[in-house]
């Protein structure tokens, strides 16, 4: 019996892991609102090809799939995740908001220079990445989408000294 549910167990992990990944799939198909950003933050990378993620001697905390988009998030959309805290108490190695948790340094033209690997091993970052992106991908303001995680994850002890978004022109 054991050998008939391990394949179907293999099966179904394999279609819920290819339901959630491509249910955030159509990061690229939001435009980024007008810049509001100042010279100080990052710059998003430049469209086409990232640099590969680094190796690392654990084995990351999700499906590399998952974790790859994450990271490509982070990378492409700078203006939302710099003001995103993150809760792992990643403060203590000099995180200021969830992007650095995967972004480490980036040339001034945005261009990814080198990952931060402590992403690949925290489950804490990367859910709060991805619910980041999925908020930004249905459209909310990345104020509602730090409303939101501040709301699920604000009980937790440690948080980064994350900056407040700037506020959108027009609105109050």
């Amino acid at each position: 019996m054991l050998r008939r549910l391990v394949p179907a167990a293999v099966v179904l992990f394999g279609t819920t892991l290819a339901v959630v990944v491509a249910a955030d799939a159509p990061q690229g198909a939001r435009k980024t609102p007008p810049a509001t950003a100042t010279a100080a933050q990052a710059q998003p990378a430049p469209a086409g090809a990232l640099p590969p993620l680094p190796q690392v001697s654990f084995e990351p905390v999700w499906p590399m799939p998952a974790v790859q988009q994450v990271y490509e998030f982070a990378a492409r959309h700078p203006e939302v995740l710099n003001y995103i805290p993150c809760f792992c108490g990643c403060e203590g190695i000099g995180h200021k908001a969830n992007h650095d948790c995967f972004v480490k340094s980036r040339a001034a033209n945005g261009r990814i220079l080198e990952w931060d690997t402590h992403g690949l091993g925290c489950a804490t970052c990367l859910d709060v990445g991805r619910k980041a992106m999925t908020m930004f991908n249905r459209g909310m303001s990345v104020s509602d989408i730090r409303a939101a995680i501040e709301r699920e994850y604000g009980g937790l002890s440690h948080h980064t000294p994350t900056p407040l978004p700037p506020k959108a022109s027009g609105k109050g």
